[in-house]
This record gives structure tokens, sequence and C-alpha cells, in this order.
């Protein structure tokens, strides 16, 4: 099984990229957010770009997909994973919005930011955060950067007193990701007064 492909990039579209490695090219299908980084790794020419892959083997297909980030490759194993979600819908998903973004959604039930992608109703959203948000959440090596201000102890803390206030989960998440990537320093307090004021 291939972990990653590492090489010169000899064709390239937002769908998907082919990498040279020594004379051979492999054809990988790949997500915008893996388009952009791509593009902007490799916009000299000069430099090898590091491509992670995951292998979908049919008995009448054998697909590469690939990924800027090992992180982007275990959000689409963790969609696939989930009953309905295949390997394009997966990719439509992470091309949809940055990987961050998709496991806040997740992580805090905001169905909106995967019913926006074509083909994910209300249903497959719902199953897809059932399922994923736990194993999001969890584990010693957690998905979601800890650095990343939607995430951190003040976005937590502030987003269960609003909910305890009476707001929607939905509402306060946009309210204080907004928030807090334009004040990352403020404290819990500062971010429950303000957010108050912007609902």
């Amino acid at each position: 099984m291939f972990e990653y492909i590492k090489g010169k990039v000899a064709e390239i579209s937002p769908t998907y990229v082919v990498i040279d490695v020594h004379g051979v090219g492999y054809l990988m299908n790949i997500s915008l957010s893996t388009y952009d980084a791509i593009q902007s790794n490799a916009s000299d020419g000069r430099d090898d770009v590091l491509v992670y892959v995951y292998e979908a083997i049919r008995e009448d297909a054998f697909t590469l997909y690939g990924f800027a980030t090992r992180r982007e490759r275990d959000l689409f194993l963790m969609l696939i994973g989930v009953s309905g979600v295949g390997p394009n819908t997966a990719r439509m998903i992470l091309s949809s919005a940055p990987v961050e973004q998709l496991e806040m959604g997740i992580a805090t039930g905001n169905a909106g930011v995967l019913k926006q992608v074509k083909g994910v109703g209300a249903k497959t959203a719902q199953r897809i955060i059932v399922d994923l948000r736990d194993k999001i959440k969890a584990g010693d090596v957690t998905l979601i950067d800890n650095t990343d201000v939607a995430t951190g102890a003040v976005y937590d803390e502030a987003l269960a007193a609003l909910v305890m206030l009476g707001f929607q989960r939905a509402t306060a998440n946009k309210v204080l990701t907004k928030l807090l990537k334009q004040q990352p320093g403020i404290t819990v307090e500062q971010a429950i007064k303000m957010s108050l004021k912007m609902m």
C-alpha cells in the first residue's frame, strides 16, 4: 500500500494530478483544497511535491486519491466509513470547505456545512455527524488542531454557555467562530458578552 508519492507535477487540474516519479506517472483524484496546496507548492516547477495516498481497489478499477496533508486523508477515510458516503462524495465534501471548517462543523453538529455539498442531503449530513462527531473530538491525537481559534478552550466554554442560555448551537458556533478569528486573545467572559451583542 502506498503511504505517499513524491515527485514532480506532470499535469494538474482541479480534479486530478499526475505526479512523475522517475518517469512513472501516477494519476490521483484530488480535492480543490489539495489542488490549491499543490499549485502553491509547485509554482516554480522545480521542487518535488509530496501527496498522501489512498488506494481504492475494486474488481473493475484501481483508483488513487491524493491529499496534500495526512489530516485531509484522515478525514476522507472517516467519511468513506460512513454508510452511503463513497470516495467521490467524500472528495466533494473535502472540496467544499477547508478541512478545519469541516471538522468543526461535524464536531459541533452543524449540518449546514455538509448540506451545501451537492448530493449530500439532510439525512446523510446527520449520519456523518452522528458517526464522526465523537471520532473527531476523541483520541490521543485529535484531528481538530488545538491551535485553531474555533477549537480552543475559550470557544468550547463560550459555546456551551450560549447553548445553555437558549441560543441555537449553529448560530452560536457561527458567531463565535467569526468573533474568535477577529479577536483570538479574548477571554471566555468577553467572548460570551460580545457574542450576545452579535446575536
